[in-house]
């Protein structure tokens, strides 16, 4: 495999692996966002993004150039007459293999980008925040209620009583 496609190969690896890692149950929406606050992560952020399109346009250039190696070796058996020698059939098919295995790299790592995941772990964990705070404003305002309630009844005895 040539460096190029051992890099996309890493890549792929290391994307897997992340999204292994954020899917792990025991640690929590909240948890990873705070995670993502933190300035390590920021300052990743702020300077990945430019990153983040550079290896987009190398993906997808990877993935156009899969697709025309692919073009090339699919149809060389009937384009040649290879009757004569077995073996040049045999390398076109590896040749082939190794264009379509390089599609199929390409692709997945396009497919895989983790950064979707990680925006929507931060949202979940962001609605699971707002849940609690609008669950303890709702508890807040039942017992501000309730007391309110026993106010006007002790009021109305005591009017009862006076009058």
């Amino acid at each position: 495999m040539s460096l190029q496609w051992t890099a996309v190969a890493t890549f792929l690896y290391a994307e897997v692996f992340a999204v292994l890692v954020l899917c792990v149950p025991f640690i929590s929406a909240p948890r990873w966002q705070k995670i993502f606050r933190s300035r390590l992560v920021q300052l990743v952020v702020t300077y990945g993004n430019t990153f983040f399109v550079v290896l987009i346009v190398i993906l997808v250039l990877l993935l156009l150039d899969a697709v025309r190696e692919i073009q090339k070796y699919d149809d060389v058996t009937e384009k040649v007459n290879l009757q004569n020698n077995p073996g040049a059939v045999e390398h076109f098919h590896m040749k082939l293999f190794r264009a379509q295995r390089n599609l199929y790299l390409a692709g997945f790592s396009l497919l895989l980008l983790v950064r979707r995941l990680v925006t929507l772990i931060s949202q979940q964990a962001s609605l699971l925040a707002s849940n609690a705070a609008f669950r303890k404003q709702a508890e807040g305002a039942s017992d501000a209620a309730k007391r309110y309630m026993e106010d006007n009844d002790q009021l109305k005895q005591v009017g009862c009583r006076s009058g």
